[in-house]
């Protein structure tokens, strides 16, 4: 199990926990966190015996957004971090959720700030819950940038057009309670309580089939910009193998049984 400096890892049952861990900072993005981040998303695809993954920030806040001054290293301090950039240009991308989906589920558990960067991240997660302190939105054009790691294409298909481009060119915080209004999140609980209900929905997922999750998910991103004739078309491909995997069979019997299932993967 990795993990960096300002990024922690942990297993909680079958669910793999990855904590932003620079709190001093309001968990802005450093390269130490980025290619944690990175790692850790590989570290669920390549493991069966993961099943989910819960995203969240450590200290009462989930990110702050890109600190421009961290990711350009330290001295000698951050050599290894440098290094792993240079023979991956587009790790960074990749650790924000902008040029990788894990193939596993992944949940925010959102406390305080997720702004700017974090907000661009958000989009990239599969479920979210926050804490009814939290704060959301894009900042960038307030500052005279572009939000340049996904939210002008992910936000409108996430979310209605009219909402999502207010977001992007007002530049304003939203409110939790807002941010579920507009169906950016799903989940608005009390404060300290994010990482929690995350664990419990995590826990819901591990109790189904790990290969009709995997393919439920890869149906849903997959289909989403097809036509409907297509995305069935797809569906049909994706899933109907599902029904003939030893998960498929155990899933009939425990039924049958009246018993929880156990699946194997297979």
């Amino acid at each position: 199990m990795g993990g960096t400096e300002h990024l922690a890892v942990r297993r909680e049952g079958a669910t793999l926990v990855l904590t932003l861990n620079r709190p001093e900072a309001k968990n802005a993005l450093s390269l130490p966190m980025l290619v944690g981040l990175y790692d850790g998303w590989v570290e669920a695809d390549a493991d069966d015996s993961i099943r989910s993954i819960v995203f969240t920030g450590a200290g009462g806040s989930f990110c702050a957004g890109m600190d421009l001054k961290a990711l350009a290293g330290n001295g000698m301090a951050g050599q290894q971090y440098r290094d792993r950039l240079k023979a991956d240009p587009d790790l960074h991308w990749k650790a924000m959720l902008r040029h990788h989906r894990p193939r596993k589920p992944v949940i925010a558990a959102v406390e305080g700030y997720c702004v700017a960067g974090g907000t661009e991240m958000l989009q990239g997660t599969d479920i979210r819950v926050a804490g009814e302190s939290a704060t959301f939105g894009l900042f960038e054009v307030k500052r005279g940038l572009f939000p340049i790691g996904g939210s002008t294409v992910r936000l409108q298909r996430q979310i209605p057009r009219t909402h999502a481009l207010e977001m992007l060119l007002t530049g304003r915080p939203y409110s939790a309670r807002e941010a579920a209004g507009i169906g950016l999140i799903g989940h608005v609980v009390p404060d300290g309580t994010a990482l929690t209900k995350a664990l419990e929905i995590a826990e819901q997922v591990n109790a189904c089939g790990p290969l009709a999750v995997e393919a439920v998910k890869a149906s849903v991103y997959e289909t989403a910009e097809l036509t409907e004739t297509d995305g069935l078309a797809a569906e049909l491909k994706r899933g109907w193998p599902i029904f003939d995997t030893a998960d498929a069979r155990e899933g009939a019997r425990a039924f049958a049984e009246k018993r929880p299932p156990v699946y194997k993967r297979a």
